[in-house]
């Protein structure tokens, strides 16, 4: 029985909720890093990466949940009232046309990435340090050594790409295009391109895991009621997807007391111990459901 595990984007507080979730089931005994295939998008992929190259989830959260005490700062690249900060409800509406399926998707990519190249932004340098920092187990050019793989878009062509260890690239460099938040993080170049977010193609693109017997995917889902509904609607459709091809699927979205204590910001680090504490409860208690699943 084959196994995969599906990370979606969620920014800086994302990455805090997913591995506090991950912690929590892994205790529970749902290790879902021994999943044959770990396929992340933007915060979804520093948290497989991690996953991937051995570290356990409790390590990963570990830290998060002791930024409590010292509670950081907003970086200036992530502050909305930074100089030159871009419009980013244009951002916002462009991402909701893509996952409406209103108009040409790769069309509104393209589109996507004019503007993630005219933002003022952190340089690229300083933005790939922080990943190379997380990522340091592995060597330049060295992947983990099993089913990994992270997601990005052509900022000129719209194209979605997906990077893994045939790809040949630096992981921190895969990791943080996938991480490239238009208008927030720089494009990152990889052999003379310039990619974004992946989450630009999905939240999620769990469609990348067709063909596995079992797959569990898990969305940080921020806003409720409609809007929140259209947002999510290219990841309930990629579930169809692998359902209609035969696999079994779970989806893990954040629970009531997850969601408040994102605050409505996923880019804000103070909010990531919280994520983090919230997490590790909503794993807890589903692990005795999940485990029959996963097992």
């Amino acid at each position: 029985m084959s196994q995969a595990l599906v990370l979606g984007g969620g920014g800086p507080v994302g990455i805090a909720w997913e591995a506090g979730l991950l912690a929590g089931l892994a205790e529970g005994g749902v290790d879902l890093a021994a999943a044959d295939f770990i396929v992340g998008t933007s915060a979804g992929s520093v948290v497989g990466a991690l996953l991937a190259l051995g570290r356990p989830a409790a390590d990963i959260a570990g830290p998060i949940l002791a930024e409590a005490a010292r509670p950081r700062e907003i970086p200036q690249q992530a502050a909305q009232d930074r100089p030159g900060a871009p419009n980013m409800m244009l951002l916002m509406q462009k991402m909701a046309e893509v996952a409406a399926g209103e108009r040409d998707p790769v069309t509104v990519r393209r589109e996507i990435g004019e503007f993630a190249l005219s933002a003022q932004t952190a340089d690229e340098e300083s933005f790939l340090g922080g990943f190379g920092r997380q990522l340091a187990s592995a060597g330049e050019g060295v992947w983990p050594g099993r089913g990994y793989a992270c997601t990005a878009v052509d900022t000129e062509t719209g194209e979605f790409i997906v990077w893994n260890a045939d790809s040949k690239v630096s992981l921190s460099r895969a990791v943080a295009s996938s991480c490239s938040v238009p208008g927030v993080f720089p494009p990152i170049t990889i052999g003379g391109r310039r990619y974004m977010d992946g989450g630009m193609r999905s939240a999620t693109n769990a469609d990348l895991a067709k063909g596995h017997d079992r797959t569990v995917v898990i969305a940080v889902r921020l806003l409720a009621g409609e809007i929140g509904d259209r947002m999510m609607a290219p990841v309930t459709r990629e579930i169809e997807a692998l359902r209609d091809a035969g696999g079994a699927v779970e989806l893990i979205v954040p629970n009531e007391a997850s969601s408040a204590a994102f605050a409505g910001n996923l880019m804000n680090p103070r909010n990531r111990p919280a994520a983090a504490q919230a997490g590790l409860d909503q794993g807890r208690a589903l692990s005795t459901t999940l485990k029959s699943f996963w097992q």
